[in-house]
């Protein structure tokens, strides 16, 4: 029988060292088979012992505020005020703006690795549901690469704005697949926690929420959240970003905290690139990292993920959209330098993010869909330690990107 693609001798990621090169068989958009020296004909595709992956998941990113370090500079001197520079430029959103703007960071994305996301769309009055729509549409026009699905939620309050919440419900009634929310923007935290649950009951859609941004253990909502979550049934549906208050707690209390999350099924995403840049501005030396230990959570049965965040803005005003870097740079700040604690930063931006975004069909074996990637790399642990490119990536079967490898020019 003929195959549509093999890829012939292949580093199989999470495979044991001693376990032999293998040959991935594609047919159409699926996997169909994972085994040494495959019979099968077909189109054949060297992978030279190098590393091979299931896609990489962007499990948080705000594509609809990326690239607009053009119209709203980072504040200088180390200020604060992020928020209050985003929303100043928020009313000069067009749909077409956001999408353009959007599908550049998607390129990118793309050409790292990533076939799978979830982004987070601000529907605030001063933007309305424009960034929504525009999201909505370049999901459509890019799922030739990648799987979007968007969580909508508000950035500058919610339980204070009852045209926030109008934004919302009318977004969740119009495709929106996850409900979110920044408690700490509003000035009555448990209203919105709570108010983010009913709707997620009502619209049978998963949770996300930017939760416990800060340089102290004072007022975390979390406690909160994992009592909703036992309260709805809905573990294994919620997801918390940032957790910066974490980075906190003394081992004990994180123990406990992360004990408290495994139970109730409430997943954490560290986002290193922002916490780093916005955490510590209170201290003028000795500055705070701010950056959860999610290799610590993981230990106590937690399900954590790494993601970019935000791209070109005033909260993170860098970015070239490459988890792999995102997760070399949270294992430097995390000081996480083993060869499986290394595997685990790469895991929480595959196997682990897939479980947070409930992709059931997610993962490299016979039967599940054909999103791959082939690495500059030989090992989970060594594409992370020195940022390995990603030189192939495959989206149900079929080839979406090449990155170009360096040439030197000998003399």
């Amino acid at each position: 029988m003929a195959f549509d693609l093999i890829l012939r001798n292949a580093r199989i990621a999470g495979t044991a060292p001693d376990t032999p090169l293998l040959d991935v068989a594609i047919q159409g958009e699926t996997i169909v088979a994972v085994e040494p020296d495959f019979p099968g004909e077909g189109k054949e595709w060297g992978v030279g012992g190098r590393l091979l992956s299931s896609g990489l998941i962007e499990t948080h990113i705000h594509l609809d505020k990326s690239r607009i370090m053009d119209r709203c500079s980072a504040a200088p001197d180390r200020g604060t005020d992020h928020m209050a520079r985003v929303a100043a430029v928020k009313p000069s959103f067009t749909q077409e703006d956001v999408y353009t703007r959007a599908q550049a960071t998607v390129e990118r994305c793309v050409a790292n690795g990533a076939t799978h996301m979830r982004t987070h769309a601000e529907l605030d009055p001063n933007v309305g549901l424009r960034g929504f729509e525009a999201l909505k549409q370049l999901a459509e026009d890019y799922s030739w690469a990648i799987d979007i699905e968007i969580c909508v939620f508000a950035q500058e309050g919610w339980t204070n704005i009852p045209e926030t919440d109008a934004n919302i419900v009318a977004a969740l009634k119009n495709g929106a697949t996850v409900v979110g929310g920044a408690p700490g923007y509003d000035p009555d935290h448990g209203g919105q926690i709570r108010r983010i649950f009913e709707l997620a009951r009502e619209f049978d859609v998963d949770v996300d929420i930017h939760l416990d941004v800060g340089p102290t253990i004072d007022d975390m909502d979390i406690h909160l959240v994992c009592e909703l979550t036992e309260q709805f049934g809905w573990g294994g549906r919620v997801a918390v970003g940032h957790g910066t208050k974490y980075s906190c707690l003394p081992p004990a209390q994180l123990q406990d905290l992360g004990k408290r999350l495994a139970d109730t099924g409430v997943a954490v995403t560290v986002l290193p690139a922002t916490d780093l840049f916005v955490m510590g501005r209170h201290q003028d030396h000795n500055v705070m990292r701010g950056v959860a230990d999610a290799n610590a959570l993981l230990a106590c049965g937690v399900n954590c993920s790494l993601s970019t965040n935000n791209v070109l803005n005033p909260f993170t005003p860098f970015g070239d959209c490459s988890l792999i870097r995102i997760a070399n740079l949270y294992a430097n700040v995390a000081q996480r330098g083993g060869q499986e604690e290394l595997a685990d930063c790469f895991e929480m931006l595959t196997n682990r993010s897939a479980q947070l975004l409930r992709q059931d069909d997610y993962g490299l074996a016979a039967g599940k869909p054909a999103d791959l990637v082939i690495w500059d790399a030989h090992s989970r642990s060594e594409a992370v330690a020195t940022i390995a490119r990603p030189m192939y990536g495959f989206k149900r079967g079929r080839h979406t990107f090449t990155q170009v490898m360096p040439e030197l020019h000998r003399p």
